[in-house]
């Protein structure tokens, strides 16, 4: 079991029933998964680029990236049904702690001018989404031998049925949301 597993049932639980006054232990906002996405548009033009930024996923995640490749074909950007387009990596459990807690630790404070995660990337659901300009600032990345910097997304399912709910827990497990 991971850490913040652990702090999450015996610190975040006891927090999310006393604010909103949950009956069932069953009823308490959970993290589901977390994906990341890196969607590559120039991919069309130079398919080998595809290669290196699943690689890169895949040191950033620690789980094997997949290749996505487009649902149907779009001339104006040349772009024909079955090409790949970009990857991604949905991590659950273990790893899914493991990488919510790199990226709330080490990752966000080496952002440059980081004051905070703006709390608007919520969906209605409870989910969060919130994207990441340089794939460089993940400690897994040897900055010498990328030849792009590239960004990607990363949405964090929970169980909440509301955003207030969503944003009381990742807030509880450590997000460092604007005031």
């Amino acid at each position: 079991m991971a850490k913040l597993e652990e702090y999450y049932h015996k610190e975040c639980v006891p927090l999310l029933i006393k604010e909103f006054g949950y009956k069932n232990i069953m009823e308490v906002p959970r993290l589901g998964k977390i994906v990341l996405n890196m969607g590559l548009g120039e991919a069309v033009q130079n398919p080998k680029i595809i290669e290196g930024a699943a690689a890169e996923l895949t040191a950033i995640a620690g789980q094997k990236a997949v290749v996505t490749k487009a649902k149907k074909s779009i001339a104006t950007f040349k772009l024909r049904e079955g090409m790949p387009i970009g990857c991604r990596v949905t991590l659950r459990n273990v790893r899914m702690y493991d990488f919510y807690t790199k990226l709330v630790q080490l990752v966000l404070p080496r952002v440059r001018d980081f004051r905070g995660i703006n709390p608007r990337g919520f969906d209605g659901n409870g989910n969060f989404s919130m994207g990441i300009k340089e794939h460089i600032i993940f400690p897994e990345i040897d900055y010498d031998k990328i030849d792009k910097i590239k960004g990607f997304n990363i949405t964090i399912t929970t169980s909440a049925h509301s955003d207030d709910e969503g944003r009381f827990l990742l807030k509880a497990l450590g997000m460092p949301f604007k005031k």
